[in-house]
């Protein structure tokens, strides 16, 4: 039996459906279908702009975001796909703080639904430090389908791991 490790929250229905989609060796070519796109948001100024642009239009009384980057040491094996933290410095006699989102490098050649998804939940750190109902209905605000892509970037996740391409 195969261990879903991405999906161990989700009901034993849903992940039987799954295995059987990995027993026939369609889970990836699901994903295709469903995800036929790649998106344009290669560099990190662009992606950057993109963060910037979700903000603005979702989160305008939300602290400013100083620095989005690409960054190669977070993903399946750092357990984080996104992080969003805040530094603190002193200059001169004020404490003055930044905040960055810093993305996962598998993201820079995803569906633009997922990276939108890891966006939206980093963006969504701003305002809710924690995993609850308000900051999940504030990923919902910002992208409406945000519990179906996070799903789907499971999906994906498991696709990437079968394939060994987890590192």
């Amino acid at each position: 039996m195969t261990v879903l490790k991405y999906l161990s929250a989700y009901p034993a229905h849903i992940q039987d459906q799954v295995r059987a989609l990995i027993e026939q060796d369609r889970l990836a070519e699901t994903l295709r279908v469903r995800y036929p796109d790649r998106h344009a948001v290669r560099s990190d100024s662009a992606l950057y702009d993109y963060v910037l642009e979700l903000k603005n239009r979702h989160l305008r009384t939300a602290p400013p975001v100083s620095k989005v980057a690409y960054d190669s040491g977070l993903g399946l094996v750092a357990k984080a796909l996104g992080t969003q933290t805040t530094i603190s410095r002193v200059q001169g006699a004020k404490l003055k703080s930044k905040r960055e989102i810093r993305v996962a490098t598998l993201f820079r050649d995803c569906a633009p639904e997922f990276l939108k998804m890891i966006v939206v939940h980093e963006l969504a750190h701003l305002k809710v430090r924690d995993h609850d109902k308000s900051f999940y209905a504030l990923c919902e605000h910002m992208e409406p389908r945000y519990h179906q892509y996070e799903f789907d970037l499971r999906l994906h996740l498991t696709c990437l791991d079968l394939a060994g391409r987890a590192a």
